[in-house]
């Protein structure tokens, strides 16, 4: 799939519609350069000289159906699922390395009030970006699935894939560990509203949708190929190194009660223009995870 061609005349109904003006750099514009507002998010933009320069407001992901899930539309079941691989997979062109993920996660979980800060997945802090590293108060890099369910390490490939890794502070990263994900438990110290008991965690109610889409991405995106293991969830805990991860149920219950915000669709987009180059089909179209599993 040519991920630097775009549906010119949808593009132009949207910006008509909106009432804008719509400029378009011939053969240079990427997929995805409308689901940005500049505006609000300048970052997603990146080089002006790749970029349309568009003000439609609110993100169309339906822009993309005509593009880049043109070849999944109308799918159900293993063959939507397969077919979503076959997209994700080969629109990756950009792979980063373990300490490339540090300056990235900057970019993509910036505070949207306040540039110098990034916002801390389950705690929900806005913290200086520059306060990362190895003590108690810093800011890590957090494997939403947990590196050991695979045991697939911090190489690039999974272990560096920018839709499952996340700024959190290092001692709630550490209460988290490699446990699945279900409900109940007390309460995390320093991460409100998030839980644990001692072989689940619950993250608080704002990011419950957030997690379950980055679990059920990495189940698509990795198959088994790649030289890494088939991850795929399940509706068990404490699955230690199986290549697994729980509750299913529970995960689909969370993206149903939490839905995609526009946090976390900017945060695709930025992965998607300046990084690795693919979405994450369950935050552009979040049905699609009853539609497989």
């Amino acid at each position: 799939m040519d991920n630097n061609r775009v549906n010119r005349r949808a593009l132009t109904a949207l910006a008509m519609a909106a009432g804008t003006v719509l400029t378009v750099v011939v053969g240079q514009l990427p997929a995805g350069a409308t689901d940005a507002p500049a505006a609000e998010h300048p970052a997603a933009a990146g080089s002006a000289a790749h970029h349309a320069s568009i003000s439609v407001g609110a993100p169309d992901v339906t822009s993309y159906d005509d593009t880049y899930y043109k070849d999944a539309l109308g799918k159900t079941g293993q063959a939507l699922k397969d077919s979503l691989h076959r997209i994700i997979s080969t629109t990756q062109t950009g792979k980063l390395t373990y300490d490339q993920v540090w300056d990235a996660l900057k970019d993509t979980d910036q505070d949207p009030d306040n540039s110098a800060n990034v916002i801390l997945l389950y705690s929900g802090k806005s913290q200086s970006k520059d306060a990362h590293g190895g003590n108690p108060d810093d800011w890590n890099r957090e494997h939403v699935w947990a590196k050991s369910h695979g045991d697939f390490g911090t190489d690039t490939g999974p272990g560096t894939d920018l839709h499952h890794l996340r700024p959190e502070n290092v001692g709630v990263n550490s209460e988290r560990g490699d446990k699945d994900f279900d409900n109940g438990g007390k309460e995390v110290e320093g991460a409100p509203g998030s839980r644990t008991d001692d072989d689940s965690f619950e993250p608080r109610d704002a990011v419950k949708g957030d997690v379950a889409r980055m679990i059920l991405y990495m189940a698509v995106r990795y198959d088994g190929g790649d030289g890494f293991a088939d991850l795929e969830p399940n509706d068990k805990v404490d699955n230690g190194t199986q290549p697994h991860i729980g509750r299913l149920s529970v995960l689909k219950q969370w993206s149903k009660q939490d839905p995609p915000d526009s946090f976390e669709k900017h945060r695709n987009q930025v992965i998607f223009d300046k990084f690795q180059h693919n979405r994450n089909p369950f935050i552009d179209h979040p049905e699609w995870v009853d539609s497989i599993w």
